[in-house]
């Protein structure tokens, strides 16, 4: 068998070669897995996480340190590894979330007043996104960074007629846009 004595790096570039192994395999590293986690759907995305891991690793396997079969338990502990303190994470997050209070009406209707105060800055923010990047860039910092025009233009390594130009049109493209206050987009320059 050729994939033997020359490694695994054929499957990661022949389509063909990986088809083989992993029908060779799946059913091996299926049944490893179920051993040892049973939830179905876990179960399908791990081997499926075993296989990605195994293209980009094939160039690791030597023949003879052992067979494919304990080096793909080898890539499969060790996904199945990350798993478990993917899940642990997860689940002591949920635990030290679990014992805050949730919100009632009061904190309800103050996050809506938030939300609702911001609404301007979240349009505009869609706005200035829709900015070519070197407008955009010249409307960050000089409006939301603070920054003068000198120092706008020497950080980004442009004159300041240019930058002057840039905040120009940005400013003009932000009037057009419905519901963007023009005080949030215009002061302090």
């Amino acid at each position: 068998m050729r994939l033997k004595r020359r490694g695994l790096v054929e499957i990661s570039i022949d389509s063909e070669a990986f088809e083989a192994f992993y029908r060779r395999h799946i059913e091996t590293v299926t049944r490893f897995l179920a051993r040892r986690v049973d939830d179905p759907h876990t179960v399908a995305d791990l081997v499926a996480e075993v296989f990605l891991a195994v293209l980009d690793s094939a160039h690791t396997y030597r023949p003879d340190l052992g067979s494919e079969v304990g080096w793909l338990y080898g890539v499969a502990r060790n996904i199945l590894s990350a798993e478990r303190r993917r899940a642990t994470r997860e689940l002591r997050l949920a635990d030290r979330v679990s014992g805050r209070r949730r919100l009632d009406a009061d904190d309800l209707a103050r996050m809506e007043e938030r939300l609702d105060a911001e609404s301007a800055a979240r349009r505009a923010f869609r706005a200035m996104a829709e900015l070519p990047d070197s407008e955009r860039a010249v409307l960050e910092l000089m409006v939301v960074d603070q920054l003068s025009l000198a120092e706008t233009a020497a950080a980004l390594g442009i004159r300041q007629g240019t930058a002057r130009v840039r905040l120009h049109r940005a400013r003009r493209s932000l009037r057009e846009v419905p519901g963007v206050v023009p005080p949030v987009v215009m002061e302090g320059l």
